[in-house]
């Protein structure tokens, strides 16, 4: 009677499984390989607000980098021109004058990585 429970319990684990219980095999995992991430440019820093011109800085509002400078220096701004177009969470944010003036310094270029609170342009 054992005999025949065994022969029983050997069927119902063929069926369960759908291979015979004399030839489960463990299952090998695959290795797991590494890759290196992209090496990003190094942010520019945030840099003092205070500056030797004594003039308006235009700081970073957020994280990014920068697509686009559209300003040279020497360049006369007015309030509310875009001065440079910052690419931040895939999205293009102008970055406006804020106020009249001229350009006199450009801290950063195409392609920078800035902090928030980076200066990015300076007015006098």
């Amino acid at each position: 009677m054992v005999k025949n429970l065994r022969l029983k319990l050997k069927k119902l684990e063929e069926q369960e499984n759908h291979q015979p219980a004399e030839r489960r095999e463990a299952v090998k995992s695959e290795p797991v390989v590494e890759t290196k991430a992209a090496v990003a440019p190094a942010p520019v820093e945030a840099a003092p607000a205070a500056t030797t011109t004594g003039g308006t800085t235009i700081t970073s509002p957020m994280p990014g980098t920068i697509l686009d400078v559209k300003v040279n220096v020497g360049d006369k701004v007015k309030f509310g021109q875009t001065l440079a177009i910052l690419e931040a969470m895939k999205m293009e944010n102008d970055i406006p004058a804020t106020g009249d003036g001229e350009v006199a310094e450009i801290r950063v270029k195409k392609g920078d990585a800035v902090e928030t609170d980076a200066v990015l342009i300076v007015l006098k």
